[in-house]
């Protein structure tokens, strides 16, 4: 039985993704009206009523490996028009971007006094091995009960926060984790909540934010890379920031001058560079090894424990409140709202 709470009224905001798909001659679609669909799901599963849930659908909805930065604005702009109407809020989203997203509503936001909780499945609600329904439900469970106020992500029995997950299996129900923060809770026979580790409630306020279309790069290191595939990148006049995948604690190839020459200049343009470690689990420590030192002594920003998808998105953030390269340098590492551990903001 799904324990919601009456006294509370929760917002399911259906974005898109694969929970609203079916099968088509071309491959999983999106239903018309799931809306109603999950409704009825929903009582069914229940044996009747649920009371203070309403159903929204965004329009039109995003399939998840369409998302741009634009869409942030407008989910947050559709939280923030009924914030004051619901207690509490459900995402259903795609699963390929789900964590880029709850990164950037967490910034967009960074305080908040309710729960905005994402989920979605691996296989659609239509289909009769769909990981849907549990997931609906628990993160219904959850939103309506427990004292979250914070973007998480609700994925196969795990509460985890949004600025810290990742999607780590492209098929497995269990497709979602947070390498660097314990899980904030999870539900099995009992539901068991870190409340030591939810972060306090505030007052929300959506900050305001512009975003620049093709203003943040990525660019993974791999052995042999070229200081010429640097020079396209940091060539494009759009480019306002680059994130850097390196290697461990953060490190990078220091036998090319030519590569490191680059990164300086660009950095002098006013180009932010991240290094951010492209392990999943574990954090930047630039000066542990030289060639970590190079990146750092040619400008480039220490991006901590941050998720990749934690690092594109601030800098959106950041870049689309004007903020200059100088000020990202001094502030990128310091934690807004948990997305980073404070103590390796300034190894």
């Amino acid at each position: 039985m799904l324990a919601a709470n009456s006294t509370k009224r929760i917002l399911v905001l259906h974005c898109g993704g694969t929970i609203g798909m079916g099968p088509t001659s071309e491959g999983y679609a999106t239903l018309d009206d799931f809306g109603s669909r999950l409704r009825q799901r929903l009582r069914d599963h229940v044996g009747g009523e649920l009371p203070g849930v309403d159903i929204l659908e965004l329009t039109p909805l995003i399939d998840s490996a369409n998302m741009v930065p634009d869409d942030w604005t407008r989910i947050a702009c559709a939280l923030k028009a009924r914030w004051d109407d619901y207690d509490g809020f459900l995402l259903l989203h795609g699963t390929d971007t789900m964590a880029y997203t709850a990164s950037a509503l967490s910034f967009l936001f960074r305080r908040m006094d309710k729960p905005v909780i994402l989920t979605g499945s691996q296989i659609p609600l239509c289909e009769p091995r769909s990981d849907a329904m549990d997931n609906l439900v628990n993160s219904l469970v959850l939103a309506s009960n427990y004292p979250i106020a914070e973007v998480c992500i609700c994925f196969h029995g795990r509460l985890l926060r949004g600025n810290r997950s990742i999607k780590f299996k492209s098929t497995g129900f269990d497709a979602f984790d947070s390498p660097n923060l314990p899980w904030l809770g999870k539900t099995g026979i009992q539901i068991e909540l870190r409340e030591d580790l939810l972060l306090p409630p505030a007052a929300a306020e959506m900050q305001t934010c512009q975003f620049i279309d093709g203003a943040v790069g990525v660019l993974q290191l791999y052995p042999g890379i070229s200081h010429h595939f640097f020079s396209a990148a940091l060539a494009d006049a759009y480019l306002k920031a680059l994130v850097i995948q390196s290697y461990g604690v953060g490190n990078g190839p220091n036998r090319d001058p030519e590569l490191l020459r680059m990164l300086a200049g660009a950095v002098e343009r006013g180009i932010s560079i991240v290094n951010i470690t492209r392990c999943p689990q574990g954090s930047v420590l630039p000066l542990t090894y030289a060639t970590g030192a190079s990146l750092a002594k040619a400008g480039a920003i220490s991006g901590a424990d941050l998720t990749l998808e934690a690092a594109y998105t601030k800098l959106h953030v950041l870049l689309g409140q004007g903020a200059s390269r100088d000020a990202i340098q001094q502030t990128f590492a310091e934690p807004w709202c948990g997305e980073c551990t404070p103590h390796l903001a300034n190894p």
